[in-house]
């Protein structure tokens, strides 16, 4: 599993239809991403889940969510494709927390400005996919529509395009948060796979990644054999279950770091017995980039 992909701006969209003779790995990004699927033939996992996708489902992809599409190569993919800086939908965002003095009809309504709740839903629910019916397609292709259309180089000289770009991002951001947070839709139309029991470990795994998970704990808690746990474990999400804990205690340290907590804890709060475990685990995970000859 490897990083894919860098994000320099606050959000970039690229819309994309191809048809490729090649696979994908499981990959992970230091960005939030989502994904509306147009047309094609493809199956999307996340974190352990299997989603079958029709033509505008929209797909909330965490950053460091671990995740790969399986693409019928055979026929044409064409998809939305946004990339989302997490600091930026934070900057973006606004609680009462933010605001020390204000009226209460100003706070109730910065209250509910938090546009990376979406992300945050999806990571608690463990669930990623929001299915529109008619009417949610229309609104959301118009307003996917104006957002590309700002977003093209010959925009770049119009008055104000920085200013509408976010605008319109941020009218996306809204829908999407309306809709996900359940005020829209219902999920009786969802078509995916998961194994309920390894959906079980993945939660537990993902909310004690600073406490003991060897594989042995694991398997005695969910009274499962261990061989059992670990071949189940791989058949369902790609990876082994030793690497997967592995890379998300790698993931959260490099979280706590970014926020200025000191490396030696950081290394500690993520599970790792000591610095120089992690050391070594960040040295073989995440090798240095080589610099081209």
């Amino acid at each position: 599993m490897q990083k894919s992909g860098y994000l320099y701006q606050n959000f970039r969209l690229f819309h994309i239809r191809d048809k490729k003779k090649c696979e994908f790995d499981y990959h992970y990004h230091d960005f939030n991403k989502i994904i509306i699927f147009l047309s094609g033939n493809v199956t999307y996992l996340i974190e352990g889940k299997t989603y079958y996708l029709k033509p505008w489902d929209i797909l909330l992809v965490n950053h460091h969510a671990i995740h790969k599409p399986v693409i019928d190569q055979n026929t044409y993919y064409e998809r939305i494709v946004i990339w989302i800086d997490e600091a930026y939908m934070q900057s973006v965002s606004h609680t009462h927390n933010d605001v020390i003095t204000v009226n209460s009809t100003v706070k109730n309504m910065l209250d509910d400005t938090d546009i990376t709740a979406c992300f945050k839903k999806a990571s608690e629910r463990r669930f990623n996919l929001i299915r529109l019916d008619a009417p949610l397609i229309e609104r959301i292709s118009n307003t996917i529509r104006e957002l590309e259309t700002a977003l093209k180089p010959e925009s770049e000289n119009y008055f104000g395009i920085n200013l509408l770009r976010n605008l319109f991002f941020m009218e996306f951001m809204v829908y999407i948060n309306q809709i996900f947070l359940g005020m829209q839709y219902g999920r009786d139309t969802i078509t995916l796979k998961y194994d309920a029991r390894i959906e079980e470990v993945l939660k537990f795994i993902n909310d004690n990644l600073s406490h003991e998970l060897t594989v042995d704990f694991i398997a005695e808690k969910f009274f499962l054999s261990k061989y059992h746990l670990m071949h189940k474990f791989k058949e369902e999400t790609g990876y082994t279950l030793h690497h997967y804990i592995l890379q998300k205690r790698l993931l959260l340290a490099k979280e706590y770091l970014a926020q200025g907590m000191p490396i030696t804890k950081a290394a500690l709060a993520s599970g790792f017995t000591d610095y120089s475990t992690y050391h070594r685990a960040m040295k073989r995970i995440f090798p240095e980039p080589k610099e081209d000859s």
